[in-house]
């Protein structure tokens, strides 16, 4: 397949023409069964560099220029949504994308929005002292506060890594908590 597009932080495997990536997005719309916003796909199209950012933003524009798939608001954000037709083409012409770079999108793209379902049902407080700061994890449940723990950090960029951790792994640190504390 020709090489049409910027290969940059894309990793070994991933792709490297502007239609298999324009494929992919719509798989990926087709494939979680909702509309993702430009963001959401970005996201993950880098979380494995799938990729190149900015064809993956070109892609999406022209997808939507040339009605492949639609732009709509949602909650003040542009999501883009599959129109029917298409959603019927990805299902016959998904397979030409290789089986690796669809699994490692959607195992990405259910981490990505794990992690944005965590951010909106959990708090992070930072509280700065003196030296290094103190960061509060709060994991929440409809209106019940099920976790709260506070750990130290010693600068800035510590406070960005146990951050995204929390994130990525909140439901795993409640239930080793959890398991721990109750083991008799």
């Amino acid at each position: 397949m020709e090489q049409n597009a910027f290969s940059e932080g894309v990793a070994l495997g991933g792709l490297r023409d502007q239609s298999e990536i324009k494929l992919l997005i719509c798989y990926l719309i087709k494939a979680l069964g909702r509309p993702l916003s430009r963001g959401q796909i970005n996201e993950i199209l880098q979380e494995y560099p799938v990729a190149n950012y900015f064809e993956v933003n070109q892609a999406m524009s022209e997808l939507v220029k040339n009605g492949t798939v639609v732009s709509e608001l949602q909650n003040d954000e542009e999501v883009l949504s599959l129109t029917p037709r298409m959603a019927l083409d990805v299902e016959t012409i998904e397979r030409s994308l290789p089986r690796t770079i669809r699994e490692k999108a959607v195992a990405a793209a259910l981490q990505v929005l794990t992690r944005e379902r965590i951010k909106r049902e959990s708090r992070v407080e930072v509280t700065a002292l003196s030296p290094g700061y103190h960061v509060t994890f709060t994991i929440i449940d409809a209106d019940t506060e099920l976790m709260k723990l506070t750990v130290y950090v010693a600068d800035a960029r510590q406070i960005e890594v146990v951050k995204r951790n929390f994130y990525d792994h909140a439901v795993d640190l409640y239930s080793d908590v959890i398991s721990v504390l109750t083991v008799e």
